[in-house]
């Protein structure tokens, strides 16, 4: 609860009556500017439409400059929830703020942070996905060396992503392909990435990817392209409260390890 006073505090001189009036070039607040304080409280208060029947009289429409010092200075601590007046101040306050009465203002709070959290999942998601494919595109730069730990950090171990990954690439090792990437020939764009699913515990991303890579292979230099714009899908696990890439679905996977196929 001290974090919804301190909320409550912050909103209450973020206000536009407060941030406009004479409160709003003051930086610290004495005796005088919280009379001024309860006196906008009590316009705003007058007009408030939660107070107009039987609510004004059962908590009042009033707040004493007196009580705005000591709710702004004090450090409250739990045993404070059970004081029935100081219930009706904060009930007060919050509707000041436009809120029906504190339980309003709490729920709304919930709602914004739990909103916040998810925006927050989301975002960490995409930058999963932008960090996957940076490495990819690194993992691919080291060829003919096959290092799948560099996904350690992306990638669930035991995932079937990581499988069909290292499968895919161990064949073009074995077969010495090496990335060229003198003059920008090999290059990748990721862009349009958006929410599919957002639960608790699975998130799927769906991306609009470019890759145009450039392979030679080692002895031979005979030369490999990969130049795709493909639309990937990833899913996400949250594991041991650690999300990472669970799986992929790429049209184009595996597509040099088919033109192989074909020639041998």
């Amino acid at each position: 609860m001290k974090t919804i006073y301190n909320s409550i505090r912050e909103e209450v001189v973020e206000h536009s009556k407060v941030r406009n009036s004479v409160l709003g070039n003051v930086n610290e607040w004495k005796r005088s500017h919280y009379i001024i304080l309860s006196e906008i409280i009590k316009d705003e208060l007058s007009e408030a439409e939660e107070l107009k029947g039987g609510k004004k009289f059962e908590i009042g429409s009033t707040i004493s400059h007196v009580t705005l010092q000591r709710f702004f200075e004090n450090d409250y601590q739990d045993k404070t929830h059970s004081d029935l007046r100081f219930l009706k101040t904060l009930d007060k306050i919050c509707i000041f703020l436009g809120y029906k009465d504190l339980n309003d203002y709490i729920l709304s709070m919930r709602n914004k942070k739990k909103d916040q959290n998810e925006a927050d999942d989301v975002s960490f998601m995409s930058r999963l996905v932008y960090d996957y494919c940076a490495k990819a595109f690194e993992f691919c730069k080291q060829f003919p060396k096959h290092n799948t730990e560099i996904f350690k950090e992306l990638v669930f171990d035991d995932s079937p992503f990581l499988e069909r990954i290292s499968q895919f690439s161990k064949e073009l090792c074995d077969n010495d392909f090496q990335l060229v990437t003198k003059n920008n020939r090999s290059n990748y764009e990721v862009f349009d990435i958006h929410v599919v699913t957002d639960d608790p515990e699975k998130k799927i991303l769906e991306t609009q990817e470019f890759w145009n890579l450039l392979f030679k292979v080692g002895e031979t230099g005979e030369e490999h392209f990969v130049n795709q714009l493909s639309t990937q899908i990833y899913f996400f696990k949250k594991i041991d409260n650690t999300w990472k890439i669970w799986d992929n679905y790429n049209p184009d996977a595996g597509m040099l390890n088919r033109k192989i196929e074909t020639t041998q």
